[in-house]
This record gives structure tokens, C-alpha cells and sequence, in this order.
């Protein structure tokens, strides 16, 4: 029998799904009915929500799981076995819409398995810290505290309509731009009397979490569809613990890491939240808005829940002075005490001024010439990109023409540059790049199986900076994953063996000086003579000299000329023509400055010893090079 035109149109989706699947993941397809279904085209980047899908599917069989991959427009459904999957093939494939407004069906096909998550959503494993007492009011009790509160109350600070919910304060108003109270302006209305019950009740269950009673009370009032987004209650402003009292409605509250870890807890109606020590200090919590939440059942697969009207008493303890714990990542008074100074803020501005002038300036005056000379990459730095799994996620960070990129099948390969004409190196290469300050990434933390850093960290001007560029390429490894760090070393003679940048010296070179450094000096007028370079850097950064190319390193911090190729032209402006180049006569091409601190030997192991959650595995010299692997632990 004859395909008719919608038939035809589902198997070329369903083809094309099938390749693009093998691409991602390395995993097949199956002509064969299997519990896994994939939906070809339908995911987060869709804006599917997994209780969509999954309210969609019950009806045809037990559901154990949805996976949902970040930046896919798929997405997978585990049926509890085969009969289930072929009977919801049969009757969606093709056929139903997800939602009205759709353009199409969903087209779905057999996989012969769906990939891992590093972070999947956990129901059984919760925050440590985490305490939940289920049933922990009556149903009567319910009622009283539900009809203890006054929402008509006129005051603006005691009854307020927020654009996701409504909200209430007692003791002293939660400022929601801040997760903050003022402590000087208590509210003239206390914590309902009818709330005291609670504290003897958690007396008579033996929880001894509380040293004194909650001196502020957030009432929410959520509608089906409402929620609040992810936060950490400012850890300066309340003490441990914090609790919250579900009333009305169940409800999930979506409990997140910095380390990508997601845990999902089920807040049954009439139950008791109570967040302690890492749970409250380094866990955010939220509450994603929509109208059912996905939960699992007795049996182990999967169900939806529709909300109804939840009223949330959220108790807090004022804390009187600043926090002392453990959990610096967002501690607001950990980062006030070891904050930077003046003199470090302003030593920071004039680094950032050099690197601006004599780093990321010159790069996108001398991008093409530089990537023209940047095309065999080096063989350590790639065998380890090599060495990285099939699928396995590979973050350039400094990519430059991304000459480290499509050296193997099956990598999903992301580099990110600060300048924009190496960006458009990239992007005229076919690769995915985007443009940033290696200082701080745009990447969430985890997502990266490898990383790269080749010689880019060695353009940073202090230590500090260059700590900060190493922190960030660990936050965004996920545990296990490694790091290749290449930096300039001072020493270019190893065992009395020249590094590749000596040997290419050439006796016809003409040498600047006989060889010896030039200084950039300090102009206070804005001149600058012809065989000067001017340094338009705050006087507190001291005068770099000049590095004489294909030499001996004499200083750590310096400039290392650039010199553009014969025959490519060039129009500088008076900000170029100063700052970033000499030009001796006006038939010679400019020379450009790049800024450098190179390396001595342990110093970039030493620097990659302060990097919490991770470990220096190799540490070798390469070429001129001091090299680094690092692993996020």
C-alpha cells in the first residue's frame, strides 16, 4: 500500500531524527519496538515541560522516566516495558498535537537506549541538611493558621501582591530583591499567636533545631501556575534554620547546586520544610511556575499532580552580626571580610586597562595574520583532546582559530574568545564559537567533560586574575573532567635544549639594540617619539620593557612584539597608533605589542594548588611551555 503524503512526511522526520541522534550521542535508532521512545521534535529548547509529555503518554502505560537534554529540541520517554511504548507510538506518532497551537504532530521513534545525565533529578536523594515531617499540622490546625491571616490589611508592607503570588509579612518585611530585611525597621504586627503551637510540636517529635523562636513569618499565597524563583536567604540576615509550612496544596520545591546537582522534593500539603546548615547556607531553592508537577509513584515509574491553592508560612530567625559559616561560595559576610581593598580594586582596574590596550586591542588588529600562523597543533595538547571520550562535551576557553577543534569525530566542541575577529575566524570555519572575558564564563557549572586553556592565561597581569580564569575552567568541569592548561615559561632552555621559539631564530634577523631590552616609559604629556612605545597604563603599573623576539626571557612581565607580514595594509587610528604599535618610518609596517607574564618553573603549579575541588594530575614543560592537567574532583 501506497504512503500517503503525511506518512511520507513522518518518516522523513523520523529519518532525520535518526542521524542527528547518532550525531549527538553515538546511540541508534531501533526498527524494532524497545520501552525507549524518542520524540524527534519536541525538547527544552521546544519549551516542552516534562509533565506535558508525560500527561500526554499515562494513559497508554507506566512511565519509569523522561530524559531531557540541555539544548536539544528531543527529548526521551522510558516506558515500564515495550507494550506500553508501542501502544503510545501507535497512537501519537504522527497523529497528536501536544498542544492546539502546535504547527504539527510529534513524530517519535525507537532508540536502543537513552544517554546519561550527569545531573539527573534525583526524588530520593535530598540536600543534606534537609529535614521533612509530613502530616505535621491537622486538618483543623490547618484551617486556623489559613484564617489567621488578613490579606484585606491596607498597609503596603504587610499585604502585598507580587506578580507571581501573594505575599505577607510579620516581624519584619523579606525584601524579595535582596532575599534581605532592613533589621532596623521591624513591622508593628508580630507572628501570629496562632503559630505557637508549632514549636512544641517540634519539641514533643525530639526535633531540637531551634535555639530561640522565628522572629519573621513570609506568608505566600500561591494560585496553580504561580511560583518563586530559585534563591538563598542572604546568609547575614537569618540564621540556621529556616522553615516552611505547606498548607492548601502539595506542592515540588526544586532544590539546586552550583555543581549542577538538581534535587526535587515533594512538599506534601500539610508538611513541615525544615532547611539546616548545608541545605539552608549552600543550596538554592524555588518553586518553577506551572499547574502539575511530575512525581514518582509507590510503584517506582512516574505520575503527574495537579497544584491547587497552597499558602506557605516560611519562618525566619533574625541574626544579630554577620555569618561564620562554612559555605563560602554564598556567603555575603564571608565575602565582605575578604573583600578586596582599595589598592586591590585599583591594582585590578590598571590590569584590566593593560590587558585592554596590549592584549585584547592587538589581537583584533593581527587576527587574521595570527591565525594564518597558528595551523599545526601541538601533539600533547592534542592527544588529550583525543583522549577525551565520544560524546564527550570539549570547552576551548581562548580558542583562537579553534585549531584544536574537529581533530575528532563524535566531541561537542564549544570555544569562546574575547577577540571578534579570531570569532569570525571560527565561525568562517564552520565551529561554534561565541565571545567573552575568560575571567568569567557564561557556561553553567559541570557541563564540560574537557577544557582547554593554551596560552592564553599567561596575557592575564596578576595573579589574582589568573587564579580567577583557572577557578572558572573548574566550575564548569563536571566531577572528573580535566583541564589543559599551556603557559609561556620564562626559561626557553630545558636541559640544555632550546625551546621551538629560539631555534627559530635567524642570523639574518635584524636585532633591536644589539640584543638588549627596550623599556616602554612613562608619559605623562600623551607624546610618544619614534622608537618608543606609549604606555597609556596607570603609573601604578611599572614600566614593561620590550622583549627582543626569539631570545632569551629576561624579565617575567613584558611586551613581546608582533610584527604584521609584508604586503597586508593597515589604517590605524590615534588610540592604535599609539598605544599598540611603533612604526620607524612611513614605509614600515607597525610592530604590535602583546603583554606577557611568563611563567617561572612550579608557578603555575602553585597557582593551580589554590583552585578548590580539583587536583593537578601532570604537570610537564613542552616547547617553552609550562603545562598543566587539571581534574575537577
Amino acid at each position: 500500500m501506497a504512503e500517503n503524503k503525511y506518512e511520507r512526511k513522518a518518516r522523513r522526520k523520523q529519518t532525520k531524527a535518526k542521524h542527528i541522534l547518532f550525531q549527538d550521542t553515538g546511540i541508534s535508532c531501533s526498527d524494532e519496538p524497545t520501552k525507549y521512545v524518542m520524540v524527534a521534535n519536541a525538547g527544552l529548547v521546544t519549551g516542552l515541560q516534562q509533565e506535558q509529555l508525560l500527561e500526554l503518554c499515562l494513559p497508554y502505560g507506566g512511565v519509569d522516566g523522561i530524559v531531557m537534554l540541555p539544548g536539544k529540541s528531543y527529548c526521551f520517554i522510558i516506558f515500564k516495558d515495550i507494550l506500553y511504548a508501542s501502544k503510545a507510538y501507535a497512537a501519537i506518532h504522527g497523529k497528536i498535537k501536544l498542544t492546539p497551537n502546535d504547527s504539527g504532530p510529534l513524530y517519535l521513534a525507537y532508540a536502543e537506549k537513552v544517554p546519561e545525565l550527569s545531573h539527573s533529578w534525583n526524588y530520593d536523594q535530598k540536600p543534606p541538611g534537609l529535614i521533612l515531617l509530613e502530616e505535621f499540622v491537622t486538618e483543623d490546625e490547618e484551617k486556623s493558621l489559613l484564617n489567621c491571616i488578613d490579606w484585606k490589611t491596607s498597609a503596603s508592607h504587610l499585604g502585598q501582591t507580587l506578580k507571581h503570588r501573594r505575599v505577607k509579612h510579620y516581624g519584619y518585611e523579606f525584601q524579595y530583591d535582596t532575599n534581605n530585611v532592613d533589621k532596623e525597621c521591624p513591622l508593628s504586627e508580630n507572628i501570629p499567636s496562632e503559630c505557637n503551637f508549632l514549636w512544641d510540636r517540634l519539641k514533643d517529635k525530639n526535633i531540637s533545631v531551634l535555639s530561640s523562636f522565628p522572629t519573621q513569618l513570609t506568608v505566600n499565597h500561591y494560585q496553580p501556575g504561580q511560583g518563586i524563583p530559585s534563591h538563598v536567604d542572604t546568609h547575614s540576615a537569618f540564621k540556621d534554620p529556616i522553615l516552611s509550612l505547606s498548607l492548601g496544596s502539595s506542592i515540588v520545591m526544586e532544590f539546586r547546586h552550583q555543581d549542577g546537582r538538581v534535587s526535587p522534593v515533594i512538599l506534601p500539603q500539610r508538611s513541615l520544610l525544615i532547611m539546616s546548615e548545608e541545605a539552608r547556607y549552600a543550596w538554592s531553592h524555588g518553586i518553577t511556575p506551572r499547574k502539575m508537577d511530575v512525581i514518582p509513584t509507590k510503584n517506582g515509574d512516574l505520575t503527574v499532580q495537579q497544584r491547587g491553592d497552597r499558602t506557605s508560612f516560611t519562618f525566619r530567625f533574625i541574626r544579630k552580626g554577620e555569618c561564620n559559616c562554612v559555605y563560602h561560595d554564598l556567603c555575603d559576610s564571608y565575602k565582605k571580610k575578604y573583600k578586596k581593598s582599595e589598592a586591590d580594586t585599583n591594582c585590578d582596574a590598571v590590569a584590566a586597562k593593560l590587558e585592554s590596550l596590549h592584549v585584547h586591542e592587538v589581537y583584533e588588529e593581527i587576527a587574521s595574520h595570527f591565525s594564518e600562523t597558528r595551523h599545526k597543533p601541538w601533539p600533547n595538547v592534542l592527544s588529550f583532546v583525543q583522549s577525551l571520550p565520544f560524546g564527550s562535551v570539549l570547552v576551548d576557553v581562548g580558542c583562537g582559530n579553534c585549531k584544536y577543534f574537529g581533530n575528532k569525530m563524535g566531541h561537542f566542541e564549544i570555544g569562546c574568545d574575547h577577540s571578534v575577529s579570531l570569532a569570525k575566524v571560527c565561525h568562517d570555519r564552520g565551529f561554534e564559537v561565541f565571545n567573552c572575558n575568560c575571567l568569567s564564563l557564561p557556561l553553567k557549572s559541570g557541563i564540560a567533560d574537557g577544557c582547554l586553556s593554551i596560552a592564553v592565561i599567561h596575557h592575564l597581569a596578576t595573579k589574582e586574575r589568573r587564579l580567577q580564569a583557572v577557578e572558572e575552567m573548574v566550575r564548569i568541569l563536571q566531577p572528573g573532567g580535566k583541564a589543559l592548561i599551556y603557559v609561556w615559561a620564562k626559561d626557553q632552555q630545558r636541559h640544555n635544549t632550546q625551546s621551538s621559539y629560539l631555534k627559530q631564530d635567524r642570523k639574518n634577523r635584524k636585532k633591536d639594540c644589539d640584543g638588549e631590552l627596550k623599556c616602554v616609559p612613562q608619559h605623562a604629556d600623551g607624546s610618544k617619539s619614534r622608537n618608543t612605545i606609549l604606555n597609556k597604563v596607570s603609573s601604578q603599573f611599572p614600566s614593561l620593557p620590550v622583549h627582543t623576539n626569539r631570545t632569551q626571557f629576561q624579565h617575567q612581565d613584558l611586551l613581546v612584539p608582533w610584527k604584521r607580514k609584508p604586503g597586508q595594509k593597515i589604517e590605524l587610528d590615534n588610540k592604535t597608533e599609539g598605544a599598540l604599535c611603533l612604526e620607524n618610518s612611513s614605509q614600515e609596517l607597525p610592530t604590535f605589542y602583546r603583554y606577557y607574564h611568563v611563567f617561572e618553573e612550579g608557578e603555575l603549579e602553585l597557582l593551580c594548588s589554590c583552585v578548590k575541588d580539583s587536583k593537578v594530575v601532570q604537570s610537564y614543560y613542552d616547547q617553552g611551555n609550562w603545562c598543566i592537567v587539571l581534574e575537577r574532583v
